[in-house]
């Protein structure tokens, strides 16, 4: 890997293949089928290995579902939060599912899709998120449908529902009551549709996390209502396989010690930038040498963090920013032009490959 330039992003399959062992494991033991939430993770050079363990994808565009249609395959469970007739009258040809976020989107587009398997995403006024920005049943939220009444009068058409309330929720006790406020506010209309979802937001892959419970919780729920369950993991299916391996070159003082990387927070980790988290360090090891880790952007907050590590840094050191699998690669951009980082895979047998590296062409063609 030293011979490879710096940064590229570093999917471990052996790592990936253990997140999907677990997935499969819920599935067995629960009944409730995942598809991989697109949104989160669409890097299609590990495909194959996924597609052995989940069910399908899921999709927020009619892109996504085109992709996981052709590179995925299995199920496609197509959502948007606003179809256009275009995406309809494209999607409705290899979509197992379209799933509308509204009343008003379903009646809409009815005439295109009768026929189909349809779905609507259903507020519950319930969630659980850490973040206002990623709540999805946030006050004044236009994600999905709270008026009963008109969900009542639009079931007749459906085939499931979809309940998407949760962002890196690892609490089983939270999940376990909204799973028994959604039975006693909707079971009547569940009875009468096939299957549901409860979409992404589900740390279930996490060390520790009770899955008996969690898998008793979905059997008794499926069973309960004779419904299929869908899940729709992203980040539990990506959590710690990937890193962005960068290399410092750059060593300012400013009161701390300022390693500059050549990679990007704004660029190629946004998430932090925009939830104000900092990523952890993969390597070097934690230590007592203090050290800020910035980006090479022009942004004065491109940084990392502020971190304390085992060894000094160095121009020409190498750093490992960790779990950076999830909402990085779908949403890397090319601010500043700074080069965007390859796609590496260590292979199940060790082979390290290089998938995909992007040069000045790319950053050009994606411009006009």
């Amino acid at each position: 890997m030293k011979d490879l330039p710096t940064p590229y992003y570093l999917i471990d399959e052996t790592r990936l293949q253990k997140n999907l062992e677990i997935i499969q494991s819920v599935r067995e033991r629960s009944g409730a089928k995942s598809v991989l939430a697109l949104k989160c993770f669409s890097t299609w050079c590990v495909f194959d290995l996924m597609r052995r363990y989940l069910d399908g994808t899921t999709s927020s565009s009619l892109f996504e579902a085109r992709l996981g249609y052709e590179e995925f395959g299995k199920e496609v469970h197509a959502y948007s939060v606003g179809f256009s007739r275009n995406d309809v009258k494209a999607v409705r040809v290899f979509a197992d599912k379209i799933i509308f976020n509204s009343v008003s989107q379903l009646q809409q587009h009815y005439p295109d899709v009768q026929g189909c398997n349809l779905g609507l995403r259903v507020n519950p006024g319930i969630s659980y998120s850490h973040f206002d920005l990623a709540d999805p049943t946030r006050r004044y939220s236009r994600l999905g449908v709270a008026d009963k009444a008109a969900l009542a009068e639009a079931s007749t058409v459906l085939n499931g529902l979809m309940y998407h309330f949760n962002c890196e929720n690892d609490d089983i006790d939270s999940f376990i009551r909204a799973l028994a406020s959604i039975g006693r506010d909707d079971g009547e209309l569940l009875r009468k549709m096939e299957w549901i979802s409860f979409g992404g937001g589900l740390s279930f892959t996490k060390d520790g996390y009770p899955l008996d419970r969690f898998c008793l919780a979905l059997r008794e729920f499926g069973q309960e209502f004779d419904i299929q369950i869908y899940l729709e993991p992203g980040e539990a299916v990506v959590t710690q396989t990937t890193e962005l391996v960068t290399t410092v070159i750059d060593m300012v003082h400013n009161e701390v010690d300022i390693a500059i990387v050549d990679a990007s927070l704004e660029a190629h980790m946004l998430d932090h930038l925009v939830y104000r988290t900092n990523p952890a360090i993969a390597f070097p090891e934690a230590g007592e040498h203090r050290v800020m880790i910035a980006g090479r952007t022009c942004l004065a907050g491109d940084v990392f963090g502020d971190f304390r590590l085992a060894e000094p840094l160095r121009i020409g050191s190498q750093v490992r920013i960790a779990d950076a699998g999830g909402y990085t690669m779908v949403k890397s951009n090319w601010f500043n032009g700074v080069a965007m980082p390859s796609i590496v895979v260590r292979r199940l047998n060790g082979t390290i490959e290089l998938v995909r590296a992007f040069g000045y062409d790319d950053f050009k063609r994606s411009l006009s």
